[in-house]
Formats: structure tokens, sequence, C-alpha cells
């Protein structure tokens, strides 16, 4: 009972409680009504601008990732055409080396003339300390065999040691086991040229005759004795002569006519 009578007294202050707040709220006038929706809207107007931005947001997402699929597209477009291009420049470098190789080729037929010669360039090197020898893509079946003198466009270049069908094995003139016989161009005085170790361009020239008078620079070439190499080919200059105390002992030190380290091309002389 006592209970009941509880719920019932809250009821009742519930009821009152309702009944002054609407009539506070139909007392109040216009002006503070006014007053009061300002500071409701100051208190919603962030969240609906807050949701607005979001909602802006969203939509600016859209666009945005738009923008990344075309980029990414565009990227790859753009990364193929990069690779088209270089794929383009190797095939015109790979002409410019043919049409250069084909211009050397040209050139030392045209120098050498006097020769029936086959075109070969170098396919691998092998270089150590004790010895430098080097491959080249002509053989048997090319007319090339052992013994045959090779060149260049600058000048004497070696021999070959040994041919296989389509390749053969030449020693340079800068191997240390060569030895050359020349001729000094001025003087004509005869001379022999050795290979020195570990040198890539330049020749040891020994046996000078006592009565030879050395200019710097004088070109050394081929004498055609030997059985090997022809006569009159540009082995190199002088470039030090280096005196002793017996004559008979003096020597020179010659650069060679070729670049041993850029060379590419050459001419096996057949005939």
């Amino acid at each position: 009972m006592n209970k009941n009578k509880k719920v019932g007294i809250v009821g009742i202050i519930i009821t009152l409680v309702i009944l002054i707040v609407l009539i506070i709220l139909t007392n109040i006038g216009a002006n503070k009504f006014s007053n009061t929706e300002g500071v409701l809207n100051k208190l919603v107007m962030p969240i609906q601008n807050g949701l607005t931005y979001l909602k802006n947001k969203i939509a600016g997402n859209d666009a945005f990732f738009e923008n990344i699929n075309n980029l990414k597209t565009e990227n790859e477009k753009l990364i193929q055409e990069k690779e088209e291009l270089e794929q383009r420049l190797r095939e015109l470098e790979i002409i410019k080396a043919e049409n250069s190789t084909l211009r050397q080729y040209v050139n030392m037929s045209e120098k050498y003339t006097e020769y029936t010669t086959v075109p070969a360039y170098i396919i691998n090197r092998n270089i150590s300390n004790l010895s430098s020898v080097f491959v080249i893509n002509v053989g048997t079946n090319d007319g090339v065999n052992a013994n045959m003198p090779v060149i260049a466009s600058e000048g004497l270049v070696g021999y070959v040691i040994s041919a296989t069908e389509d390749s053969a094995k030449v020693q340079p003139i800068i191997d240390p086991s060569t030895s050359i016989s020349c001729t000094v161009s001025t003087s004509r005085d005869s001379v022999i040229a050795t290979g020195i170790l570990d040198s890539s361009n330049t020749l040891k020239l020994s046996y000078i005759p006592t009565e030879a008078d050395l200019v710097l620079e004088d070109t050394i070439e081929t004498s055609g004795i030997g059985g090997i190499y022809p006569k009159g080919i540009t082995i190199g200059n002088i470039k030090e002569i280096i005196e002793t105390k017996n004559i008979t002992d003096r020597y020179a030190i010659i650069e060679t006519a070729v670049d041993f380290s850029k060379l590419e091309t050459v001419l096996v002389i057949t005939k």
C-alpha cells in the first residue's frame, strides 16, 4: 500500500513539472525564443557544417581516386613509350656501330689495295701477364690460316697462330713472345722489336746498329724479312731512347700505331 502511494506521489510530481514547463514556454516572449534559437543554432551549426564538409570531402575523394587511376594509366603509357624509345635507340646504336665497322673495313681495304684481305672483328680476348691473344670471327672457311698477318687501319696488329673453320687466334705484336724484324723509316737501319711484359701499347727496339742515329718520333715499319709480315707496314714511333754504357746494349721504346685497348676490327692478309 505504501509502495503504491509513493508511485502515485512521484507521478503527480512529474505531471506538475511538465505543466510548469509548458506554462513557462507559453509565457516566453518571441524575443526570448529568438535568443534561445540563436543559442541552439550556435550549438547545431558546427555539427551541420562538419557533416557538410565531410560529405563534400567524400565527394572530392571520388574525384581524387579517379585522378589517381588516370595518372596511373598515363604513367604506364609513358613507361611503355620510354621502353619503345630505348629499344629504338639501341637499334640505332647497333646500326651506327655496324656502319662504323663497315666504314673501317672500307678505309682499310682502300689503304691496303696491294693485298688480298679478309675483314674480321674481335670476338674474344685472352690477356694475361705472360701472353696477349685474341680471337677473330673468321677461319679456314674464309681462307684464313696460320701465319697470316693481321693489320688495322693504323698499322700492324699481329699474325694468326691457329685457325678453325669459323674463327682464328691472333697473337698481337705486344705479346712478350713476339719478335719482329723492322726498319727505321729515315735511316733504313735494321732493328728488332719485341713485346714488353705487362705493356699494352709499347715495344722494345733492340739490336740497334752502333752507327744508327735514332730520332724521337721516327717511324718503325716491317722490313719484310722473316716470312710472315710484308714490307712497309707501320709498327709505331720511337718515344724514348735509352743510352747505356755499352753502345751495343742501347735500346728504344716504341709506341704502337694501333691502340690495342680500343681495337675491334682488323684485316687478315691472305695474299
